[in-house]
C-alpha cells in the first residue's frame, strides 16, 4: 500500500468551514497555487511564515508520493496602496521615489525574496509566473467577463458587477460576509462615482497621465486589477478547477473572494476545491506592525539587531520555531520562545546525527518495543496527515529522538527491533526532519574554530583526569559552565553543548 493510501490527508477547507478528506481531482496529481509577494519591499516574517507553511505542505504531498505542480506568483503590477482600487501602484510609487525603472524595483526585491527563502530552506515552486508576463491573458479574461455581462467599462476602467454576479452566485461565501452589510459599510472612494455599486471592484484600471506602468487595451491605456492576475495565472497553469489554493488569512477578503467571482464569472466553474489559509504572527502578544515598532525583517532576526531581540537566531532555529505551531494558528514571537526553540532544534539535530551513525546488529526482537516503534511511525504520519499538523509531528519526532538516545547509550539494542522496523524508524525519522519539515544542520562561520577549541579543552581535561589532577578538571568544567557550555561524560567520550 502506498503512503498516500495508508495515511489519507484531511484538511480544513476555508470554503466549507470544516475538515474534509483530501481527494485530488486527478488521481496521484495535485495542483497547488499560493499567492506570492508584491515585490516593492523586503519580504517580512509574516510572508515567510505563509510561504514556509505551504513549503511543508508541498514537501509532505511529495513525500507521500503525489506529483505536485506548485505555482506561486510574483505580483509586479496592479497592487494599489489601499487594496481597494485607489491610490498609487506600490511598485510604481517605489520606483518614483527611488528614481528607478519599475522593473529594477521588481528585480531587486524578487532577488531579495528568493535569497531569504533560500536561507530558510524553502523549495522553489514548479512555476513562478509574474503579473506583467500575463497581461494579454488578463485582457482576454476582462473581455470574457464583459461578454458574460458581469463587467462594465466606464471612462477606460472596467469593473466587476458584484450585485449582478450575486443574483446567481454567492459573493462572500469564502469570507462569510454578507453582501448587504458590505453595501452599507465602508467609506466612499474617489472612483466609486464610476461604479454601479460601491462593492464592485476593478478588473482593469485606466492609467492616469502620471502612472508609469501602462499597457494598451481595448479600453485605452491602463493596467490590470490586483485580483485578476491570480485568477488568470492559477487557471492557466492548473486548469479551470484545481486542488489547493493557499495564502495568508489576510487575503481571504477581498483578494480570494474576488478570485472566485472572476473564475465563476468567466467559466461558470468553481476554481478551487480546497482553500487553505495561514495565520498571522504576533510579537509578545501584539500584532506585528511597523507602526508599533515590533516588526522586524529576517536579517534583523538573524543578526539580533532589532531592539526587541536579545540576540540573533539562525534561519533553521526560526524555521523550527514556526513549525512548532499549526499553520492556521497565530504564532507569537518572543525571546524566550526563540531560545526554547533553539534548544529543541539542537536536540532534534543531535538525534539526527545519532541516527546517521547507528548500525543494525542482529539480536532478540522485543515484541513490545517492536509494536511501540511501529505505532510511533504511524503516529508521525497520522499527525501530519491531519491538516499538516507540524506541531504534533514534532512531538512524535522527539519521542523518536529519545529512542535514538537510548540506542546510543546502550539502554536498548538495535537488534531488539526487526531489521525492517529498524530501517523504517531511521528512514522516516530522518526523512521527516529533512525532507518533510525541511530542517538541516546549521553551522555558523565560527563553528569549526569553536569545535577545535573545545576538542583541545576536552583533551586537556582528560589528560588532567588521567593524572588525577581533579582540581584542573573541575575548573575547566566549571569555567565552561559559567560561559554557557556544558560537558557531558559518556561511554563514547565527552561531548559539549552550548546552553
Amino acid at each position: 500500500m502506498s503512503l498516500k493510501d495508508k495515511y489519507p490527508i484531511t484538511l480544513y477547507n476555508t470554503l466549507s468551514k470544516k475538515k474534509e478528506k483530501f481527494e485530488p481531482i486527478h488521481e496521484d496529481h495535485v495542483g497547488m497555487y499560493v499567492c506570492g509577494p508584491t515585490v516593492y519591499s523586503d519580504v517580512h516574517l509574516g510572508n515567510v511564515r505563509t510561504f514556509m507553511s505551504f513549503d511543508v505542505i508541498y514537501r509532505y504531498l511529495q513525500y507521500l508520493g503525489y506529483k505536485v505542480r506548485y505555482v506561486r506568483n510574483i505580483t509586479d503590477v496592479g497592487h494599489l496602496e489601499n487594496d481597494a482600487d485607489e491610490g498609487e501602484d506600490k511598485i510604481a510609487k517605489k520606483a518614483r521615489l527611488e528614481q528607478l525603472e519599475p522593473m529594477e524595483i521588481v528585480q531587486h526585491y524578487t532577488n531579495g525574496f528568493h535569497d531569504v527563502l533560500k536561507q530558510f530552506n524553502l523549495l522553489p515552486p514548479s512555476i513562478e509566473p509574474s503579473a506583467t508576463g500575463h497581461i494579454m491573458e488578463q485582457i482576454e479574461m476582462v473581455q470574457d467577463l464583459i461578454k458574460n455581462g458581469l463587467a462594465y467599462e466606464v471612462n477606460g476602467s472596467v469593473y466587476f458587477d458584484v450585485t449582478k454576479y450575486n443574483k446567481d452566485h454567492k459573493y462572500g461565501k469564502l469570507s462569510g460576509r454578507n453582501i448587504e452589510e458590505m453595501m452599507e459599510s465602508g467609506r466612499m472612494l474617489d472612483s466609486q462615482d464610476e461604479k454601479r455599486n460601491k462593492i464592485d471592484f476593478a478588473v482593469w484600471k485606466k492609467a492616469s497621465p502620471a502612472h508609469i506602468m501602462r499597457w494598451n487595451s481595448p479600453w485605452g491605456e491602463g493596467f490590470p486589477g490586483w485580483h485578476l492576475e491570480c485568477t488568470v495565472m492559477s487557471t492557466k497553469y492548473l486548469g479551470e478547477t484545481f486542488d489547493i489554493h493557499g495564502g495568508g488569512m489576510d487575503l481571504v477578503f477581498p483578494h480570494h473572494e474576488c478570485e472566485i467571482a472572476q473564475s465563476v464569472g468567466t467559466t461558470g466553474k468553481e476554481p478551487v476545491k480546497y482553500w487553505l489559509h495561514s495565520n498571522m504572527l504576533t510579537v509578545n502578544g501584539q500584532k506585528m506592525s511597523k507602526s508599533l515598532g515590533n516588526s522586524f525583517l529576517p536579517h534583523e532576526l538573524f543578526a539580533g539587531t532589532h531592539k526587541l531581540l536579545e540576540r540573533g537566531y539562525g534561519p533553521m532555529v526560526v524555521r523550527f520555531f514556526m513549525l512548532q505551531s499549526h499553520y492556521s494558528s497565530t504564532l507569537d514571537f518572543s525571546n524566550d520562545a526563540l531560545t526554547a526553540a533553539e534548544k529543541g532544534y539542537k536536540r532534534l539535530m543531535e538525534g539526527y546525527k545519532i541516527a546517521n551513525g547507528l548500525e543494525y546488529a542482529e539480536g532478540t526482537v522485543d515484541g513490545e518495543l517492536e509494536t511501540n516503534v511501529k505505532a510511533t511511525i504511524d503516529s508521525l504520519f497520522d499527525n501530519m496527515s491531519q491538516d499538516f499538523n507540524t506541531a504534533k509531528a514534532l512531538a512524535v519526532l522527539f519521542e523518536m529522538t529519545t529512542t535514538m538516545n537510548n540506542f546510543k547509550a546502550g539502554n536498548i539494542k538495535t537488534g531488539q527491533l526487526s531489521k525492517e522496523t529498524f530501517d523504517s524508524l531511521i528512514k522516516y525519522y530522518q526523512g521527516f526532519i529533512t525532507e518533510v519539515l525541511g530542517l538541516k544542520e546549521e553551522k555558523g562561520e565560527d563553528n569549526q574554530l569553536v569545535d577545535g577549541v573545545m576538542d583541545l579543552l576536552i583533551k586537556l581535561r582528560n589528560d588532567a583526569k588521567a593524572a588525577k589532577n581533579y582540581a584542573v578538571t573541575d575548573k575547566i568544567r566549571d569555567d565552561l559552565k559559567a560561559l554557557g557550555v556544558s560537558l557531558k561524560d559518556g561511554k563514547e567520550g565527552t561531548e559539549y553543548t552550548i546552553d
